[in-house]
């Protein structure tokens, strides 16, 4: 081989530029980030809502927009209003400090906000919401007079119906 004094340190100082970080950063635990949770409860547990938020938010859009059902009943019986807007966001209010905590630390890119928008960024007014409960035909027993339960779960975004609890 011709120049082998050459090549072959050559080769070793590339490998171990290459490799650096890789030796760098051996051994160290990067812990997940820990986002601040409202008190209360949530939809589902707090497990099940780590492991498979997305596929119920996908449950969701089809039940809500293919399907025209506004209302999710959980595992325990409790009725939510659907929607990543007027359910989910009530409670994480807070995009930054909330989903992209998490998000940016599994390198994830969810397209959530392709079409939704942050409730930093706009302010949702009631009206808005009462002409989207009339177009998609909330039952009038939810749509009028329904509010949070305040109790024994928290009810950030249960259903009342004025009186059952």
């Amino acid at each position: 081989m011709y120049n082998s004094n050459k090549v072959i340190p050559g080769i070793i100082i590339f490998v171990l530029i290459v490799t650096f970080p890789i030796w760098l950063n051996h051994g160290k635990a990067v812990s997940a980030p820990k986002p601040i949770l409202p008190e209360g409860r949530c939809v589902e547990s707090k497990e099940f809502m780590r492991a498979n938020h997305m596929q119920l938010l996908k449950e969701w859009r089809v039940l809500a927009i293919r399907e025209g059902m506004r209302i999710y009943t959980s595992s325990d019986g409790s009725r939510f209003w659907i929607g990543l807007q007027n359910g989910c966001m009530k409670c994480h209010h807070n995009k930054q400090q909330f989903c992209d905590k998490c998000h940016d630390f599994a390198s994830v890119k969810p397209y959530c906000w392709n079409c939704h928008i942050p409730p930093e960024t706009k302010e949702f007014g009631t009206a808005k919401a009462t002409r989207l409960l009339k177009l998609f035909r909330i039952p009038v027993d939810l749509r009028e007079g329904a509010k949070p339960k305040h109790g024994e779960h928290g009810g950030h975004g249960e259903i009342d119906k004025g009186g059952e609890h």
